[in-house]
């Protein structure tokens, strides 16, 4: 045992297979990576991706962009639309340490950043977000997007360099040929929009997509200039599900002990929501998959406690059992911890600090 369980742990050796693959595998189609952090929101970790070849980094937040910044990483997307006084003063000093960019998809968000950009006498870097399906944001394909492009285009503060999406809905598809083709619809959006823009007279530079999901199949991204993939560098049961990884290839675990057994087939661990995340299964009512134990599901969780279901003329579970979780979605496992214990070998080699927990503002 390395630590009190429940504990989360990273084995390191897969995680740095896992980052190395995924530029490899895109930089043969002609994409960059600028890997979204959320999924692990370490300093540490991000730098170990620019060091295998990322082209920079991508953020949710500004506040993760804030920690990374001051953590020494110059090359920041923040693929979020910055809205409101205090905000836009904080991407303001942001804006004059380091290399960043951001979306727009509304006039309010452009004015807003081009303010910025004349207070300073430079200009910001923008990536007009174009809606890729999930209707989460960003101005529709097509004309939309040539419309949009030309009403900012006379803000002085701001330069448009590109274009952006996100095709969420890949998480849905029900096989590899749907996760292709949706891949393909992505490359093929963007690559339109920039034909529709460059007619037009932009520069667009910067054709961002691409999802965990896609970037295993690069061939259908080609055309695009970056893909910002994130939770391959982990991976979890939706990704071990939807036929991308194998169990072997998660780099992130749980450590939890079996604590009860109130009744022939049930028992309980000691990793209940506050451990693991509440995300169900992409294919079953179940919170996470027993290395090992496939008769064992885990059917339910409360704050402290992880309901265990099986047959016990099948399983040899006893109480004090320590058992391996991989979590159906391993972005959130990070967020509730201030450091992930690193594994090489079977061997405890040492703590990484999750510097951006908590940083969801």
């Amino acid at each position: 045992m390395l630590s009190p369980t429940p504990y989360a742990y990273i084995q390191f050796e897969q995680m740095k297979k896992n980052i190395e693959q995924m530029i490899t595998r895109l930089a043969t189609h002609g994409i960059d990576h600028r890997p979204h952090i959320k999924t692990h929101k370490s300093v540490e970790i991000a730098k170990l991706q620019l060091a295998y070849g990322a082209k920079g980094i991508t953020v949710a937040k500004l506040s993760e962009a804030e920690v990374m910044a001051n953590g020494g990483i110059h090359d920041i997307l923040i693929a979020f639309p910055i809205i409101g006084t205090i905000n836009l003063q904080r991407l303001q000093v942001l804006h004059e340490k380091i290399n960043l960019r951001t979306t727009v998809d509304s006039i309010q968000v452009a004015e807003g950043l081009s303010q910025v950009g004349e207070r300073i006498g430079k200009p910001v870097d923008v990536l007009i977000e174009m809606d890729g399906g999930t209707h989460r944001g960003g101005v529709q394909a097509g004309e939309d997007v040539l419309h949009f492009a030309r009403s900012i285009r006379h803000l002085p503060g701001i330069r448009v360099m590109g274009v952006l999406s996100y095709f969420g809905q890949i998480y849905g598809s029900q096989n590899i040929t749907e996760i292709k083709s949706t891949a393909e619809q992505e490359a093929s959006m963007l690559l339109a929009a920039r034909s529709l823009l460059e007619q037009d007279g932009f520069s667009i530079e910067v054709l961002s997509g691409g999802s965990t999901a896609s970037s295993f199949f690069p061939d259908q991204l080609k055309g695009i200039t970056e893909s910002r993939a994130g939770n391959y560098i982990f991976g979890d049961m939706n990704a071990i599900n939807l036929g991308l990884m194998k169990s072997e290839e998660c780099a992130l675990r749980i450590r939890s002990t079996v604590v009860s057994k109130p009744l022939p087939g049930y028992a309980s661990i000691d990793a209940g929501s506050k451990t693991l995340t509440s995300d169900l299964s992409i294919i079953d009512s179940t919170y996470g998959a027993i290395v090992g134990m496939p008769e064992v599901k885990l059917v339910k969780l409360n704050e402290e406690h992880g309901y265990l279901r099986y047959d016990p003329n099948d399983s040899s579970l006893q109480i004090g059992d320590l058992l391996e979780i991989i979590p159906n979605h391993s972005c959130v496992i990070s967020n509730m911890n201030d450091t992930l214990l690193t594994v090489e070998a079977e061997i405890f080699t040492g703590h990484i600090s999750i510097d951006a927990r908590g940083r969801n503002y």
